[in-house]
């Protein structure tokens, strides 16, 4: 009897999330860079675009990546209904939006979107009407996304499949090490707070704020009285 072939990530395993996340961070940032593009012609009839990623290098929004796998493991491994998987959805995505607007407020001093002035916001960092809007997608990640990547990552070739993912993932890491470190510097210079090794030095020299801002254009310091 011919023994079964190995599928490489097969079932959802450590690989398989990866790519879910890669392929996740992309599409973000696409989706948010068109969409501005979108908004900013109807507003003012010209063709701007701009970078909305959440690394320094690359066409990456980990939000929407950490999004998708988050969906996906807590929503892809039981069937359910549909309209249950809408409203569960609609409660991930909402409360994700909302940590992840805390988490940047209270430990790197910006926001990167305010939903103050948008109907049925709750304290300005998620709105009732975009955390429906998450449940649609998480009904389309569950339904369509997540079985037509499975089965592309599961057609990669063992060993090609085993080295991409890790290459990618070295430099993912890479990425977001220097992008956040960048960012927490950034912080730290507007409390006034003076390098005190070559990594800040660094930080300081190659990632200034005019730098960082080419890469996060809708990010906003959040100005402190002092």
């Amino acid at each position: 009897m011919q023994k079964e072939k190995k599928k490489f990530a097969e079932g959802m395993c450590f690989y398989k999330l990866f790519w879910i996340f890669l392929v996740g961070c992309v599409f973000g940032a696409y989706y948010e860079e068109i969409l501005n593009l979108v908004i900013h012609y109807h507003y003012h009839h010209e063709l701007v675009w701009q970078l909305r990623r959440g690394v320094i290098y690359g066409p990456i929004s980990p939000i929407y990546g950490m999004g998708a796998v988050l969906m996906i493991w807590l929503l892809g491994r039981k069937k359910r209904p549909d309209y249950l998987t809408i409203l569960y959805g609609a409660l991930i995505g909402g409360s994700f939006e909302y940590l992840i607007s805390f988490l940047q407020e209270t430990f790197l001093g910006t926001v990167s979107w305010d939903y103050t002035n948008e109907f049925l916001n709750i304290n300005g960092r998620t709105t009732i009407p975009y955390a429906l809007v998450w449940g649609l997608l998480a009904l389309v990640l569950v339904k369509i996304f997540y079985p037509t990547i499975s089965a592309i990552v599961e057609n990669f070739p063992l060993k090609f499949g085993k080295i991409l993912t890790n290459i990618l993932i070295v430099l993912l890491a890479i990425d977001f090490t220097i992008s956040w470190g960048a960012l927490i510097r950034q912080t730290m210079r507007h409390n006034g707070i003076e390098p005190i090794s070559f990594v800040g030095e660094f930080f300081d020299t190659y990632y200034p704020d005019e730098k960082l801002k080419e890469s996060y254009t809708n990010m906003v310091i959040i100005e402190v009285d002092k």
